[in-house]
């Protein structure tokens, strides 16, 4: 992917990873995969759409797996105003970077990057910045890492000073703070066959562990911009306010 290129929307196709069962929150959601427990009265992940169309995206692929229908049938009923959406279910619990893969293949389309971002959390990630950074390290992939007080439940980044991706620390419970893999990550279409050829995989063991051991850099980006990860109850319980919080965020 030609690094000058990396910032038009044109060219970047968003990829939504919605597979996951969500076995932290059956207590409370049983129903409905985790990405559509409703927030301010509509499903969590299509805030995550919301602000791909506030950014200035107009389509985007859901990876879907458990109870997948459940979110096409949505996105088909109450579609967002211009802004186009397709879903792509995996025939098998994939991993998140084995669901990427399917859904970027299902999708049928050839962009020159992909953005690859969750539907059970959200960063008001500056695009851009991300881009910029892409670009300044010569890279062909780049996330966005936050800092937390507690990066135990998530896992910490360990980052060069010249801004690439060094290693991912496993979770602990004492981790205290750190930088976190915000789950945004803006991928150039040549990577899709420097995957790891397993299933399923996973971008935080499989993937970025494989191309840091082969020298592919990835340029990480801190951003201090709002996060939330609905992955628990006391996380989803956040959610109504967060969204309340930064509604002019969305479209």
């Amino acid at each position: 992917m030609p690094t000058s290129e990396a910032g038009s929307l044109t060219d970047v196709h968003p990829v939504i990873l919605a597979g996951g069962r969500g076995t932290r929150l059956q207590r409370v959601v049983s129903d409905v995969p985790k990405p559509m427990v409703e927030v301010q009265g509509r499903p969590f992940v299509e805030w995550v759409v919301r602000y791909l169309a506030a950014c200035g995206f107009r389509a985007a692929t859901i990876s879907t797996g458990y109870l997948g229908e459940v979110i096409e049938r949505h996105f088909a009923a109450d579609p967002v105003a211009g802004f186009a959406v397709d879903c792509v279910r995996e025939p098998r619990p994939l991993g998140t970077a084995g669901g990427f893969l399917a859904a970027a293949n299902g999708s049928g389309r050839i962009p020159r990057a992909w953005l690859v971002l969750n539907g059970d959390s959200l960063i008001f990630a500056d695009f851009g910045a991300l881009a910029a950074r892409l670009k300044q390290a010569s890279a062909s992939a780049a996330l966005v890492a936050r800092l937390v007080e507690d990066a135990g439940r998530f896992g910490s980044l360990a980052v060069g000073t010249d801004h690439l991706l060094d290693a991912f620390a496993e979770k602990s419970d004492d981790a205290g703070p750190g930088l976190i893999n915000a789950g945004f990550y803006l991928l150039g279409h040549e990577l899709m066959d420097r995957f790891p050829a397993r299933e399923p995989i996973s971008f935080e063991f499989d993937v970025f562990p494989e191309w840091i051991h082969r020298g592919v850099p990835i340029a990480v980006e801190v951003s201090d911009a709002p996060f939330l990860d609905i992955g628990t109850e006391s996380t989803l319980a956040l959610a109504d306010d967060f969204v309340a919080r930064n509604r002019e965020r969305f479209l």
